[in-house]
């Protein structure tokens, strides 16, 4: 194996700083699989990670990027065979073990799940850890009693990664979907992939919330925490079911307990960080199937590896759009 170049986060006096730089293969980390990455992506915890905005990394140096897609070169795990397309999510990669932008990683075979049939490398992380913790978030509302017959849902963060790749699964599964966002300018672009309704988050008062409110949603999606949970926790149906996947807004929940002893509301905490299996291949398979977001394509745009440091800023900033794709060996 040739050096190869990475995107190296490191901290130096307390300032995290993130560039490129030469490795070769002595510099991996243990692992079962040597992966030739094609492609990566950027989450909202990349950018976190790489700018220091956010305590993400636990280890430096480290190479950034929580998810990563490519071919096996070798594998000392029989699951797995040289020439081997692979997709390795979340776990400790990009934060405590070398990542996804890098040319070359080196990953334990229990963090790694083979590519679906039907979905190409580049689909894979146009999904990433975004398209894989909005299809758990579904998944486990449905396993806690969640239809389409059950009256309406409700997305926030909607036109972030997560939050779009939500609305359009949720949309395509037959759900009436309300997209709530900060950004009126996004409108259209919720609106084409399939909510029915986009509600503004200036239209809320968040400084009054009722520990019981009108009844509104069926399901939620929740990307923001702080008072947009509380709020939707108050406004939930009998028997409604909330995803917590995220904090963009708020790592609090001030609210009570009357919407879930009196509606019986459910608060389910959405771990895509960690699962295993077999929910891990289970979820792959059905973003490659009934999951699989009708409008992928236009969510997502590729950067070269080289653009990677001038997109973490788009993230901090609450300015990103959809999935941003990471060619790092693919074209």
């Amino acid at each position: 194996m040739s050096p190869f170049k990475a995107y190296l986060i490191d901290e130096k006096e307390g300032v995290t700083r993130g560039g490129f730089v030469s490795m070769d293969e002595s510099q991996l980390d243990p692992g079962d699989l040597t992966i030739r990455v094609a492609y990566s992506s950027v989450n909202f915890k990349d950018a976190l990670a790489a700018t220091g905005a956010g305590r993400i990394i636990r280890r430096y140096p480290c190479v950034g990027g929580v998810d990563l897609a490519g071919t096996v070169e070798a594998s000392s795990d029989p699951r797995f065979q040289a020439g081997d397309e692979v997709i390795a999510t979340s776990f400790d990669i990009g934060v405590a073990h070398h990542g996804g932008y890098a040319e070359y990683a080196r990953v334990p075979a229990q963090w790694v799940v083979p590519l679906p049939a039907g979905m190409s490398l580049y689909e894979s992380m146009a999904l990433g850890t975004a398209g894989f913790t909005a299809a758990l978030a579904v998944v486990r509302m449905e396993e806690n009693s969640l239809e389409p017959r059950r009256g309406p849902v409700i997305v926030s963060g909607a036109s972030g990664g997560v939050g779009s790749l939500a609305v359009d699964m949720l949309a395509r599964r037959g759900y009436q979907v309300t997209a709530l966002t900060g950004k009126e300018s996004e409108v259209d672009y919720l609106k084409g992939l399939g909510a029915t309704q986009v509600m503004l988050r200036s239209s809320l008062d968040l400084s009054r919330i009722r520990p019981l409110d009108k009844t509104l949603w069926a399901g939620a999606v929740d990307n923001l925490g702080g008072e947009v949970l509380a709020w939707i926790a108050s406004t939930m149906q009998q028997g409604g079911t909330i995803a917590s996947i995220g904090l963009a807004a708020s790592a609090s929940l001030n609210t009570t307990v009357m919407p879930f002893i009196l509606r019986g509301a459910c608060l389910l905490g959405i771990d895509s960080g960690y699962i295993g299996e077999p929910y891990r291949t289970a979820i792959w398979q059905r973003l490659a199937d009934d999951l699989r977001p009708q409008h992928l394509a236009s969510l997502a745009r590729r950067i070269a590896l080289d653009e990677l440091p001038g997109v973490f800023d788009q993230f901090i900033q609450g300015q990103a759009h959809g999935r941003v794709v990471v060619d790092v060996g693919g074209s």
